[in-house]
């Protein structure tokens, strides 16, 4: 079995979708490892656009069998939302989507608890997507959860009772902590899984048989990483971060796939940084070269349609993305939206306090007072799309690339150069 890992080498919104999509066109499974509907992937492909939150991107190929694998968390709602917007677009996805018997129940309880907990925070607010991931991963944590399989009972019928007992603990020990302000229906929530409970039985499977089937026929297997490894919860800008392992790390725990199944693992970076919500962003532009990328860019998020803040390429970050998920190759994406610079600045080093930090820096206030040091670099000012391969790049977009090839010391396998499948050049 040769196992493909794509995953966002920033702070998430790098455009993983496309390269998941076009690797996916030789892939029998495609599989999503931890996160929920707070990622958000866009594909163009055939003239028409796809919009994907929990749902893995594989499923716009036909023959792709696709998994939501145990470490992600699932808003039941939103799953069946997805398969009829997906449907109504012409996909045809029946039984080519599963979801893992032990990933965890994301319920509307949890997402307002979510929007709870945002208030309470006040000005130090996260500015999470308010789907409900944290709590869910919370009260996984803590050992209250509630799992795809605790829907059913042992002969796989739906099993009211005992979700009515564990949700009915969960919502008692929110309402003791957040009293009037949380506005919670227990009985609506009971009565959407009566439908959704029957409804949902022919899409779970438990995945250890289903990845020994596809190590056994020696399968092609698609890993698609949601957000990015800055929003990792144990080595993003913490605790501006989500609430999972967006990183290696995450998909060796959420699926059994086993880390010598693992052949590529590809870190897909834009070819500037963007971020959503809170947090310290040492190469945001808030000026008209922040303006300028977010409008070419059309930088808005898939998921909340928020805005995203922008700025230079940031190779302290990248180069500490490598290093913490070991990529075999990266995928620079976007580098069309460059294509108007006159000049173009990298980040290439942190300082503080005049001394040069050997990495991305763990401690927040650290990374709020360090100095950046750029490279000025001069811009190609043409068209990059259209290009089908790397030679018939502008030369100064090819010197870009090389020094970023240089400084991070991971091959630029693909680049992107606008947003259809076939913008993509490979090398």
């Amino acid at each position: 079995m040769a196992t493909t890992v794509v995953l966002g080498g920033q702070w998430g919104d790098e455009g993983k979708g496309k390269l998941s999509d076009i690797l996916c066109a030789n892939a029998q499974l495609c599989c999503r490892a931890q996160g929920g509907n707070n990622a958000g992937h866009t594909i163009h492909a055939n003239g028409v656009t796809y919009n994907v939150h929990i749902l893995p991107s594989g499923l716009v190929n036909p023959t792709c069998i696709n998994l939501i694998g145990s470490g992600c968390v699932v808003h039941v709602p939103s799953f069946f939302e997805e398969l009829e917007a997906l449907e109504k677009q012409g996909l045809n996805t029946k039984d080519r989507i599963f979801i893992s018997d032990r990933a965890h129940v994301v319920f509307d309880l949890h997402q307002l608890v979510d929007g709870l907990e945002e208030i309470e925070l006040g000005k130090g607010f996260i500015g999470t997507t308010r789907k409900g991931i944290g709590p869910t991963y919370s009260t996984k944590a803590t050992r209250s959860g509630i799992r795809i399989t605790d829907l059913f009972d042992k002969n796989q019928d739906f099993d009211l009772a005992n979700l009515e007992g564990k949700l009915g603990r969960l919502a008692h020990g929110f309402k003791k902590r957040f009293g009037d302000l949380l506005k919670y229906d227990i009985e609506q929530e009971l009565s959407k899984f009566k439908v959704y409970g029957e409804k949902l039985k022919p899409f779970v499977v438990d995945q250890i048989p289903l990845l020994r089937s596809a190590k056994d026929s020696k399968s092609i297997v698609l890993v698609e990483g949601a957000n990015g490894v800055l929003l990792d919860i144990d080595h993003g800008t913490y605790p501006f971060c989500t609430s999972s392992n967006t990183g290696l790390g995450g998909i060796l725990t959420g699926l059994t796939l086993g880390w010598s199944a693992v052949k590529e693992v590809i870190g897909v970076v834009k070819a500037y940084t963007t971020r959503v919500g809170s947090g310290i962003f040492p190469t945001e532009q808030l000026n008209e070269i922040g303006e300028k990328l977010q409008s070419i860019g059309r930088e808005y998020g898939v998921t909340t349609g928020r805005s995203r803040r922008c700025g230079w390429l940031d190779l302290v970050m990248v180069k500490y993305s490598a290093e913490v998920n070991d990529y075999t190759a990266i995928n620079l994406t976007k580098l069309d939206v460059l294509d108007d610079f006159e000049e173009i600045q990298i980040a290439t080093g942190y300082s503080l306090h005049g001394k040069l930090l050997e990495s991305f820096p763990a401690n927040l206030d650290a990374l709020a007072n360090v100095e950046v040091t750029y490279k000025t670099m001069p811009g190609w000012q043409q068209a990059t799309t259209g290009a089908t391969t790397y030679d018939e790049l502008p030369g100064n977009a090819r010197k870009y690339i090389e020094h970023i090839e240089e400084y991070v010391g991971v091959k630029i396998r693909y680049i992107g150069t606008g947003p259809g499948r076939e913008s993509m050049i490979s090398r």
